[in-house]
């Protein structure tokens, strides 16, 4: 690619080397012929210029971004010097040429072309998550600066009992432990090993803004605030009205939690008038809270099935539960997955080497090497986990025959909404389907189920909302990095109603506690696809008729969803999200409602709970 570039050059250097030898040897008027040439303006782009030179780009990417694929792949499963060395050099050449394709892109703003054409330009502006200058120390120094913030939360420690505890294994502590002395102490040495982040994310923030703005946008999150088929401004406000939409399910259900965990706890941890401290909600982050659902359960109602204890008695492996994740794909009527992703895949982890454990799922070279990184444990989480990423994997293959320009989802939300589908079948008749279970449990007694459902269903929507919010402050310039933790827990007051279990100062950097954060991993696609996921899901079971209560439905060995299903994804990023979402589901707007229906019997009985409670914070 680089030397298809240096041809350029090396033709534009020869033609002016001539011109200024002719200078040297001709009469005036020649002298005056060639001012003229250099006098005059290029030529306009055209709509052919714009077609030869998505064609390039298409190109050039696709053998890129398979060299770039196999490089992070190879980091990403084996962290070490080199392949932290090597990430920083395919970074840097990304970049660079990202920035370059973007730039020349926006040369054909105003060049009359087809749709296809115009979407297509407008996905490689867009195609950059975070832009630099085009400057060559810009570009080198903001792919080193993303690859030590990736490596230093992978890599984190804390001390922990008297043992060294990596990151992956401070998660598992938040959801074991109950002690709040010991939760807060862990959660307090997550968070403050984060601190050393912080310069280097400033610095990420000051290079992307300079890389955002000579694209055209006002900042880094304006940029990704465009690549959902409306403006930035719009984008905004749509994500306000979802919110808006099921606000009402979270407020009833944080006061119903705190209640039950002012009762375990005592008014000293847990008082009835504040945020709920962070540490105590299972979860590392508090975005989910399945882990304490033993808490909240209502009583008498059946707790639900206890999917954890049911795998190991079975004997499962992390490697069968991958293969259960493939089987429910199969189900619908897709085929198994290749060969290579079982030789290919990291689906335990390594007990040899320093890896990253956030479960992921790759497209090596945009056809059908499709793996799996996980570090599998025989548990209800990952069983869930392995469905989620085995949709991303799913949704790779089906647009595989796109351009390389719309091989995606109709929007970043799909991507992940297709795999959180399938997790809500996991209901107790697919556990029967495919023998977890003998016996499917009377619904009289759903509540718990509900209950456990929303623990984390419900409980992560502000916080996928809160992320990127947060990030568009530090973007715009609103959050400075002596605000950026004041700000951080501000918006996780105002949306999450929770609080930190320790004093926090400006010197702390508890975003960075976040993988997304270090990693520059834009976060809103996670809470549209808590939207997208029950909407998709709520269009399958009426697709099979389902007659039940909705969240009893599984659509396991339905041929008829998964044909529609396979329709909309084989599209990719082809068309408008709407066009997608209205292929599956008949709406062409995002909607809320379908998670209130879901949870319409809780909501009702939580209301009656918390009838006595003052509820807010």
């Amino acid at each position: 690619m680089k030397f298809s570039y240096a041809r350029k050059l090396l033709a534009t250097t020869a033609a002016v080397t001539i011109s200024v030898m002719t200078l040297t040897s001709t009469a005036a008027p020649a002298m005056e012929r060639v001012k003229a040439i250099f006098a005059s303006k290029p030529a306009a782009p055209t709509a052919a210029d714009a077609a030869a030179f998505i064609a390039r780009v298409e190109k050039e990417s696709e053998a890129l971004g398979e060299e770039a694929a196999r490089i992070n792949w190879s980091y990403a499963t084996n962290i070490t010097y080199d392949t932290q060395w090597l990430v920083a050099k395919i970074s840097e050449r990304i970049t660079k040429l990202a920035v370059e394709y973007a730039v020349e892109a926006k040369k054909y703003d105003g060049v009359a072309v087809d749709p296809v054409t115009r979407r297509k330009l407008d996905f490689i502006k867009q195609g950059i998550t975070l832009p630099a200058p085009q400057n060559p120390e810009a570009i080198a120094e903001l792919a080193a600066v993303t690859t030590r913030l990736s490596s230093a939360y992978s890599t984190g420690k804390i001390e922990y009992n008297g043992k060294t505890v990596p990151q992956s294994e401070t998660e598992v502590l938040m959801r074991t432990e109950r002690d709040p002395a010991k939760l807060s102490e862990i959660w307090t040495k997550w968070h403050n090993n984060a601190r050393g982040m912080k310069a280097d994310y400033a610095r990420m923030v000051e290079i992307g803004n300079a890389g955002a703005k000579e694209l055209g946008f006002a900042d880094v999150g304006a940029l990704w605030r465009s690549g959902y088929d409306m403006t930035p401004d719009e984008f905004a406000v749509e994500v306000d009205r979802l919110w808006g939409q099921v606000k009402p399910l979270y407020d009833e259900l944080h006061c119903h939690v705190r209640a039950k965990l002012n009762e375990k706890y005592g008014n000293e941890i847990v008082p009835l008038d504040q945020p709920i401290r962070a540490d105590l909600m299972g979860n590392m982050w508090a975005q989910e809270w399945g882990n304490i659902g033993d808490y909240v359960a209502p009583k008498g109602a059946d707790p639900g099935i206890d999917l954890t204890k049911i795998l190991i008695e079975k004997k499962y492996t992390p490697l069968k539960i991958m293969q259960t994740a493939e089987q429910f794909f199969t189900s619908l009527g897709f085929e198994p997955l290749p060969q290579t992703f079982w030789e290919r895949s990291q689906i335990v982890k390594p007990r040899d080497r320093e890896v990253v454990c956030h479960a992921s799922a790759w497209d090596l070279d945009s056809r059908d090497d499709i793996r799996v990184k996980m570090c599998t444990e025989v548990a209800a989480d990952d069983f869930q986990t392995a469905h989620h990423e085995l949709g991303h994997n799913f949704y790779q293959r089906a647009y595989k025959d796109q351009p390389v320009t719309f091989k995606g989802g109709a929007n970043d939300g799909f991507h992940e909404a297709i795999g959180d589908m399938i997790a809500l079948s996991i209901t107790p008749e697919y556990m029967k389907q495919i023998g977890l279970i003998d016996k499917v449990p009377d619904a009289s007694k759903d509540m718990g189920l509900l209950m456990q459902r929303a623990m984390d269903g419900i409980a992560f929507l502000p916080f996928g909302l809160l992320v990127d919010k947060w990030r568009w402050q530090v973007f715009s310039g609103e959050l400075t990095p002596a605000t950026y933790n004041d700000g951080w827990w501000k918006l996780r007051t105002q949306y999450q109603g929770v609080r930190p279990p320790t004093a926090r100062t400006a010197d702390d950097f508890d975003p960075g506690a976040k993988f997304h954060i270090p990693d520059g991993t834009p976060y809103m696609r996670y809470f549209l696809a808590r939207i997208l996921q029950y909407q998709f899901y709520k269009a399958a079971c009426d697709t099979v008729g389902w007659k039940g209560p909705l969240h009893r439905c599984s659509v396991y060995g339905s041929k008829e969803v998964g044909e529609k299903f396979n329709a909309m994804l084989m599209m990719g990023s082809s068309k408008p999200w709407p066009d997608a979402l209205e292929a599956f589901t008949g709406s062409r707007q995002m909607d809320g409602s379908a998670i209130v229906a879901y949870y319409q019997p809780l909501l009702v009985w939580l209301k009656e709970q918390n009838k006595e409670r003052k509820c807010g914070w």
